[in-house]
């Protein structure tokens, strides 16, 4: 077989630092090929230069057999590659097929015709085994049909090579399933896939073949099929991982008491309807839910982020509800939060007092803060969690995302509080850095803290919680003991069904 893709030779350089070295990567007609490794270890960089984001120091393109050069994404659109990025580029105002057509939209009359773009887009849809609403806005749609329509968008471009970056991050169980079966339907059609993931599980179920990148350059192009999930983590961060276990669950006192919380929110629905869940030391409670069933709204009305019109929240004994997040956070608080850009950290300050925030108190003497102390400290969290950065000196703007991650990890767990809301604690960071944060929990948990977790990743709530609760539109529809509970049991009361049902 001809390849469709070969990337020869790709070196990147940004002065001193090697993001790609000398990476060969090629792909044949009809070939899911996956693309794994931590953060940092150049798949983004390797993606951008085969989407013409970024020029290659030195190497070469060849499609279909011919060298090409690109200097835009258009030059590469034209060349039939096609980018489905991690964070969506549609128009939330616009309808699907607006944004499917966009760029191309079909005239009539010298306007645009709503009409045929709708007729296209349904012809597309049933084309490729993905149909389409074509007259649903973008904003009202789940985030698993956004990316359906982010993948025909790219079909309607003309693509042949499409590149997918984390496309599983965001979906539901069962969106991730679709998404692989239409990923399957589409390479018998002839199209090329590159999945850029870290999910190794997916990755199996799907790709063909699989590259493993770690530090800029390839450890290894393996077949799926002769390969498994400790080969490719070895492959990945150049060691073993260790198997985390759980000990036996010792609960303790009552730590957070949540009865009857009521958001109204300002639409129809309330954004959070009579919640009400106690965590006890010594014990991890996980939440489950397809993302915007009321989660975040939960946590930032339990952490002081948002007022809640009723119920109330208890603190080791003490009634916070209403009260402020310095004061909720002195009662015993510790707050990884889901959104690390806006909730998480300061990118302008440097690693150093990022790793200050919310805690300065402890750390200063008749308003003095000591320097010394602070930076010895954030050194030794660099070390622990295996923080990439240039120094604690370094502005925290420079930190990959899956770094920032651990930093704010690391500045959580350093206050050992009696409490600790954990809401996505391990998304965009790779399987060497999700295995200490796990380990760190757990460690948490052993001495006797009590941990909320929130998280996406069904497989993380499973393996970390002793109690799972999933919410549904702003309630809690179910409670399971995480020893028994199955993936199907949480999918389905995820989807607002019934356990057993």
């Amino acid at each position: 077989m001809g390849m469709r893709l070969e990337m020869d030779s790709i070196t990147k350089s940004y002065g001193s630092l090697t993001a790609n070295a000398d990476v060969h990567f090629t792909l044949g007609k009809g070939e899911i090929h996956a693309l794994v490794g931590e953060n940092g270890a150049g798949k983004t960089t390797l993606m951008r230069i085969l989407y013409g984001m970024e020029s290659p120091t030195s190497g070469q393109i060849r499609i279909d057999g011919k060298p090409v050069a690109f200097a835009s994404p258009s030059d590469a659109i034209r060349h039939k590659i096609g980018m489905v990025h991690q964070h969506f580029m549609l128009f939330p105002s616009f309808t699907i097929a607006e944004n499917i057509v966009i760029g191309r939209e079909p005239a009539r009359a010298g306007t645009f015709d709503r009409k045929s773009a709708a007729a296209e887009t349904i012809a597309l849809g049933q084309q490729y085994g993905m149909p389409v609403d074509p007259w649903k806005k973008i904003e009202d749609c789940s985030l698993g049909m956004q990316q359906r329509v982010e993948i025909l968008k790219v079909l309607h471009q003309g693509a042949e090579i499409i590149v997918l970056d984390e496309p599983t991050g965001v979906l539901t169980p069962l969106e991730v399933k679709e998404l692989l079966q239409a990923i399957k339907l589409l390479a018998a059609q002839g199209k090329s896939f590159i999945l850029i993931s870290h999910k190794l599980q997916e990755i199996m179920e799907v790709a063909d073949r699989i590259t493993v990148l770690r530090d800029g350059k390839v450890t290894g192009t393996v077949e799926a099929g002769q390969t498994d999930v400790e080969q490719l983590s070895r492959l990945m961060v150049g060691r073993e991982l260790a198997k985390i276990g759980k000990s036996a669950l010792k609960k303790g006192v009552k730590v957070l008491d949540v009865s009857a919380l009521s958001v109204k929110g300002d639409k129809t629905k309330p954004l959070l309807s009579d919640v009400s869940l106690q965590v006890h030391a010594g014990e991890i409670v996980g939440i489950a839910g397809i993302s915007g069933n009321g989660q975040s709204e939960l946590l930032q009305a339990i952490s002081g982020l948002m007022k809640s019109d009723s119920g109330e929240v208890h603190l080791l004994g003490n009634n916070v509800t209403g009260a402020s997040v310095r004061d909720i956070r002195q009662q015993g608080l510790a707050h990884i939060p889901e959104d690390r850009y806006q909730w998480g950290v300061a990118k302008d300050a440097t690693v150093a007092d990022n790793g200050l925030m919310g805690h300065a108190d402890k750390h200063q003497r008749l308003g003095i803060l000591n320097g010394g102390r602070i930076r010895g400290m954030v050194g030794e969290w660099v070390q622990r969690f295996g923080i990439k950065t240039g120094s604690v000196h370094t502005k925290a703007q420079y930190l990959s995302g899956g770094n920032l991650q651990k930093l704010i990890v690391a500045r959580e767990l350093a206050q050992k509080t009696p409490f600790l809301i954990a809401a996505e604690p391990t998304r965009g960071v790779d399987v060497g850095a999700m295995e200490i944060i796990h380990s760190e929990l757990l460690h948490k948990r052993e001495e006797q803290g009590a941990i909320l977790l929130v998280s996406s990743e069904l497989t993380e709530i499973m393996k970390l919680s002793d109690r799972i609760l999933v919410m549904f539109e702003g309630r809690i529809v179910g409670e399971l003991d995480a020893e028994t509970a199955t993936e199907e049991q949480i999918s389905l009361l995820m989807a607002g069904g019934k356990a057993g049902g």
